[in-house]
């Protein structure tokens, strides 16, 4: 019966003090990265660069050009504006690579213009331990943290649109009663995890200023079936789609610094999608009718054509 005692009391203490090793992932800043699901036309982004400027993992191999963590925050980003459903993403890191494959195929390679360049780096890298010994309980931490920083760049004006860092933080911890508990070894994920809960801050905003300016595309040709446009399936147009189409302002030269801003443009025409066409993003194109307004179908090369905002 003594026995019997014992060995309950000791599953009790066991229970009752052995707390399990867990993983926390905080984040520096509050914000918002909740993914709207209103329909949005996607605008065609690239990552310029994604480099890694601190300290950390830089040995005397180290190549710059393959920064593993680097790359890694690349990869991130990448999947997680995919994940939105916001973007054509448009490959730049590897681009001589696929160059070289498709010149092995014989094949031409068609670059396409990206309407948004996004630039980042880590900027704050670092990783410590720390821990306590009691009496009766010890306890042992692993805190990651990461700061990244991006740019977006609107291509068509050169212009820099959002410039922001965010701080994310990963942590570990286990606790030991009376010598039992989980022993905590290292964990090499709290790196992955402190660089995605920082990039997580970053991509809402990034989605906010990109789709805050109206999309835009441009006549292609007049046909007998209907005025051609570039953009289609991919991006989300759709039959029935309406669009305004603006004449482009006159173009005026700033004598302070030399470069030339465009005046805003006259709304004069709404047009209506009859028809998408083409099978990836390089290709395809949609056919639209007038259905408001007219313009001279003479010179394409003075309009363009935007969302209804």
């Amino acid at each position: 019966m003594k026995k019997i005692s014992l060995i309950m009391l000791l599953a009790f203490v066991m229970n009752f003090f052995v707390v399990a090793q867990k993983t926390v992932v905080e984040t520096g800043i509050s914000q918002n990265t909740e993914m709207s699901k209103t329909k949005t036309i996607k605008r065609k982004v690239a990552i310029g660069r994604f480099s890694n400027e601190t300290q950390y993992a830089k040995g005397l191999f180290y190549d710059k050009k393959n920064d593993p963590m680097g790359k890694q925050a690349l990869d991130l980003l990448s999947t997680k504006l995919m994940q939105s459903e916001k973007f054509i993403l448009l490959e730049r890191s590897d681009m001589n690579k696929i160059k070289e494959e498709l010149a092995n195929g014989g094949i031409k390679s068609n670059n396409i213009s990206a309407d948004y360049l996004i630039f980042g780096s880590i900027t704050q890298f670092g990783r410590k331990t720390t821990g306590r010994q009691g009496l009766f309980s010890s306890s042992k931490s692993q805190i990651v943290e990461a700061t990244v920083s991006i740019r977006l760049v609107d291509v068509s004006t050169g212009l820099i649109i959002y410039s922001d860092e965010a701080k994310g933080l990963a942590k570990t911890k286990s606790k030991t009663t009376l010598g039992l508990g989980g022993k905590q070894g290292y964990d090499a994920t709290l790196s992955d995890k402190a660089i995605s809960a920082a990039i997580n801050q970053l991509v809402g905003n990034i989605i906010n200023k990109c789709t805050d300016k109206p999309w835009r595309s441009y006549f292609l040709s007049a046909e007998e079936d209907g005025l051609i446009i570039s953009g289609g399936k991919s991006q989300g147009l759709e039959v029935g789609d309406t669009f305004t189409v603006v004449r482009k302002g006159k173009k005026v030269k700033n004598p302070q610094n030399g470069l030339f801003i465009e005046l805003p443009g006259k709304n004069v025409a709404k047009v209506k999608v009859i028809m998408t066409a083409g099978q990836n993003a390089e290709t395809e194109y949609s056919i639209v009718e007038i259905v408001e307004g007219s313009f001279d179908k003479e010179n394409l090369s003075n309009y363009y054509i935007t969302e209804n905002k």
